[in-house]
């Protein structure tokens, strides 16, 4: 199997364990008028898709809930086909796992799976028992709760003192035990469904979570690719608290800065363009007055390019200014895909006197928020709609549709900077 290249930007962080909630094949199934059957293939096929392309990424362990404890309740000519697929799957990932030194682990009960499927997961483990470089941990008769219960009952039975059993002692009776990424970084699911039904409770206390949308037969490496952006943009705080620059600014003056920045016409004839930017700046980002003149150079460059449709050299400016920004505040963005993505903004603005497509600019600012200050996109989402709003509202000023647009921009900016320290604070 050819392994699907993601294409991530430099700086991306990736996921050590992917944990992944296969859910929708019925759905998907019986939406397009096809057995359920059809949909558990085409289901399996999307994973393989998926778990090759996040192994070429650079994630070690892949756990896939496969068939739970309560799946047993599902018709009996249904749960044959189950095992019947799973069976060919577990075929066709050990010849995988033989040639990309991949690590076979089943989790969850065998002692009420059909015997012959006992028969080759227990071949498949054996067989690749001591590969490393890969782990897939294939939940079948699982439930989180047996599995606490089954670690506990082996804890009591190894002799553990129970009185004093320790989150450490407990860790080695999971069937995770003994891996080098036991807990999974993220958990993917899919089918638009909000809930973990169990999966992996212990090990996912503090796993980041992602819910797609789609179906898993719809699954691909493209929204692999989104989810793992987006698990790259979150701040892991782990309980504690992190250690990144804190917003100080005031939303209404940062907003009125930007505002006036919009309508130069109101910019103070005492104040030179190049004052009036470090002015914004030091007061969005806390900069100092010698850093906030730098940045200001970089900004106002990279608008200047803009205006001439020059966007080469406006990304150079930008990546200066991000760079800058990045040093000082020390979140922890890659200066490079800000400068990227604030550069699409800019494309999609230039030229105020067109017409601007809320859903397109609104997606782009998006990203950008989310990149920059590291939050995901479902925090990200308020405040890029804020922003958007913002912007379609000085772009009907701008083509001359009445002050009242430039108050309801102002508005709006104001809200979109009280969002933002909202989120980072």
């Amino acid at each position: 199997m050819a392994k699907q290249a993601l294409d991530l930007p430099k700086g991306t962080i990736v996921p050590n364990h992917i944990a992944v909630i296969l859910d929708g094949n019925g759905r998907w199934a019986r939406s397009r008028g096809l057995p359920v059957t059809k949909g558990h293939e085409a289901g399996a096929k999307a994973i393989r898709e998926v778990m090759d392309a996040a192994r070429g990424a650079g994630v070690h362990t892949i756990s896939i809930w496969g068939f739970s404890t309560e799946n047993w309740k599902r018709p009996p000519r249904e749960v044959a086909k189950i095992m019947e697929l799973v069976s060919r799957t577990i075929k066709i990932e050990l010849d995988y796992a033989l040639k990309q030194d991949v690590r076979f682990i089943h989790i969850g009960r065998k002692d009420r799976l059909p015997k012959p499927l006992v028969m080759l997961i227990e071949k498949a483990e054996e067989k690749t028992k001591n590969n490393q470089k890969y782990i897939l941990n294939v939940a079948l008769d699982y439930g989180g709760r047996d599995e606490i219960l089954r670690a506990i009952k082996k804890a009591s039975e190894a002799g553990e003192d129970m009185k004093d059993l320790s989150e450490e002692d407990l860790s080695k009776y999971l069937d995770t035990a003994d891996q080098p990424y036991p807990n999974p970084d993220l958990l993917i699911r899919t089918s638009g469904e909000q809930r973990t039904s169990g999966f992996l409770p212990w090990q996912m206390a503090y796993a980041e979570f992602y819910f797609e949308e789609d179906h898993l037969p719809s699954m691909n490496t493209a929204k692999l690719r989104k989810i793992i952006l987006d698990y790259s943009c979150r701040r892991r705080r782990y309980g504690g608290k992190d250690r990144v620059f804190h917003f100080k600014f005031k939303p209404e003056l940062t907003a009125q800065f930007e505002l006036n920045w919009w309508r130069l016409a109101n910019i103070p004839e005492d104040k030179t363009f190049g004052e009036y930017a470090r002015q914004h700046l030091a007061e969005q980002w806390g900069l100092s007055k010698k850093l906030a003149s730098e940045a200001a150079v970089y900004w106002v460059s990279a608008l200047a390019h803009g205006k001439k449709e020059n966007w080469k050299k406006a990304r150079v400016s930008l990546k200066d200014f991000y760079k800058l920004i990045k040093e000082e505040v020390k979140l922890a963005f890659e200066p490079s895909i800000a400068a990227s993505l604030e550069l699409k903004v800019l494309q999609k603005l230039n030229g105020g006197s067109r017409r601007i497509d809320p859903a397109d600019i609104e997606e782009e600012n998006r990203k950008f928020i989310s990149e920059v200050y590291r939050i995901s996109a479902l925090q990200a989402k308020k405040a890029a709609r804020l922003r958007t709003l913002a912007t379609v509202e000085r772009n009907r000023a701008q083509r001359g549709e009445g002050e009242e647009h430039w108050k309801l921009a102002g508005q709006y900016l104001e809200k979109y900077y009280q969002e933002l320290k909202n989120r980072v604070a």
